[in-house]
């Protein structure tokens, strides 16, 4: 009896392997067929799933984003909802930060991809900036909710404002990526941001954030 193949099965396995490929050696030495050898099946199988590498790699962050948000679902359903919007915020943010093997690869490859974009027309092609796009209009929102709640200024362009956090976000966790600062120092910079958006909470941030703080550029 013929073997039954399941092809989500099979398309994840193959994604996998990109995965673990991209943040092993950079997402720059991904091809078909090192990809193949990584999930151990032949190149043919590969090109059957995939049109080719552009369609390959935009899947496997599609893959990481799903795995991310199925992270913060579990981490929220372990523990109540922060009492505050602010503090909401500071986790929702910070999940996001390279602090684990999973969500450093996540920001890895994200970030390479992004880079490669740019010269490459056809992963620029690929709509890779939805997924920050869907967070994005998930921060205006609940923000918006904070407006309505008497949390936030009602003056305050939630619109910009989530704009503005998803920018921080992205440049403080590539910093803590390129060991420019802790993950700690990052955290204690998006505190002192929200600060300044929702008023005073939290743990307080370290009292100097020094260049250095991470490892040494001298």
């Amino acid at each position: 009896m013929p073997k039954i193949v399941d092809h989500a099965e099979r398309r994840v396995l193959i994604i996998e392997g990109l995965v673990r490929l991209a943040g092993r050696e950079g997402l720059h030495a991904v091809t078909m067929r090192s990809v193949a050898a990584e999930a151990g099946v032949s190149l043919r199988v590969v090109q059957y799933y995939f049109d080719g590498k552009a369609e390959l790699m935009h899947a496997a962050l599609q893959h990481l984003e799903r795995r991310s948000s199925e992270r913060w679902a579990d981490r929220m359903a372990r523990s109540p909802r922060p009492e505050t919007t602010r503090a909401y915020v500071e986790e929702l943010l910070e999940e996001s930060f390279p602090t684990t093997e999973q969500s450093r690869t996540f920001r890895l490859v994200w970030t390479s991809y992004a880079v490669l974009a740019m010269t490459d027309p056809d992963l620029a092609a690929k709509p890779f900036v939805e997924g920050p796009n869907r967070f994005e209009r998930q921060l205006a929102e609940v923000l918006e909710e904070a407006q309505e709640d008497g949390e936030l200024d009602r003056g305050l362009d939630v619109t910009v404002e989530a704009a503005r956090l998803l920018g921080l976000s992205h440049g403080l966790g590539t910093s803590v990526l390129v060991g420019q600062r802790t993950a700690e120092d990052a955290k204690g910079v998006l505190r002192y941001h929200l600060d300044g958006v929702f008023g005073p909470g939290g743990p307080p941030a370290p009292p100097a954030l020094s260049a250095g703080s991470a490892h040494d550029h001298r």
